[in-house]
């Protein structure tokens, strides 16, 4: 399983080979079982017990790197059958909806796995994901890509179209990725507490408009549209300067807050408007 406690590789860990030009692989190490490329081959039973960080050379004395991968790196390599969140936007995702410990979080849109992976990872062994999604066979990858982790306990698998609803309430935070979230807004508000992270990502404008009408009428506030551009640069001191490619636009998150209006907590304005709440996301 994936594990980042300890300092030497151990039968059963997820590790990295990094070789060179920062070629990297991520296998499981097994007891007698081999790594096999081009540039070589190279024995687990050797690796098992070396520390992190050890320089290790296969048969036809190819330098690679014996780490730990991270999460990102993981993420990046998962096998997949549809497009997947990048790190960049799920690093935004976790911090912007406050995903943590302990806590209770509601996805649709299951797809490879790779959010619920990340949302798996944050919450610990005492909070929990239920990840809904229409495609029986999209999650069966999920399903085998967060047992490669060893999260696979801590979600929920649901096959169902969420136009049916959600069988949870009161929970802290749900993300949607779906091609039409606007459908399922009341569904969203009815699944989350008041005051609650919701957030979602959508590839085209046209989809976010639709989106931003639909969360004003059911009453979200403190709206945010944002996109993450990530560029690296060159590590070299005597020229520091961009790569010639960055990770430009992946696509448009969106994020709100279901809020009680006055009108919702049962006051009764004869001459005078609630107001638009949806405002206070725009000082």
């Amino acid at each position: 399983m994936w594990n980042l406690h300890g300092t030497h590789a151990q039968d059963g860990d997820l590790a990295e080979l990094v070789g060179l030009r920062h070629k990297y692989y991520i296998v499981r190490l097994e007891t007698d079982k081999d790594f096999q490329s081009h540039r070589g081959v190279l024995k687990h039973n050797d690796l098992i017990g070396k520390p992190w960080g050890s320089l290790v050379y296969s048969h036809l004395g190819s330098p690679f790197y014996l780490l730990q991968p991270s999460l990102g790196e993981i993420l990046r390599e998962l096998p997949r059958n549809t497009q997947i969140l990048y790190p960049k936007d799920i690093g935004y995702i976790l911090v912007n909806m406050g995903i943590g410990p302990g806590q209770t979080v509601l996805e649709a849109g299951t797809g490879s796995g790779s959010l619920t992976s990340a949302f798996a990872y944050a919450i610990g062994q005492s909070g929990k994901i239920y990840s809904y999604d229409v495609k029986p066979e999209a999650q069966k990858l999920a399903i085998k890509n967060l047992t490669r982790l060893g999260l696979v306990d801590r979600v929920d698998f649901k096959i169902r179209n969420i136009a049916e609803g959600f069988d949870e309430t009161g929970v802290d935070a749900l993300f949607l990725d779906v091609p039409t979230p606007h459908e399922f807004i009341a569904q969203v508000k009815a699944a989350l507490k008041p005051g609650g992270f919701f957030g979602c990502i959508l590839p085209t404008t046209n989809q976010v408009s639709k989106l931003l009408h639909a969360l004003r009428i059911y009453n979200f506030g403190f709206v945010d549209v944002v996109e993450t551009m990530l560029r690296f640069y060159k590590p070299e001191p005597e020229r520091l300067r961009p790569t010639d490619r960055m990770v430009a636009h992946t696509g448009f998150l969106i994020f709100g807050r279901p809020i009680i209006t006055p009108v919702e907590e049962g006051f009764d304005f004869e001459n005078e408007s609630p107001g638009n709440l949806n405002s206070l996301s725009d000082e």
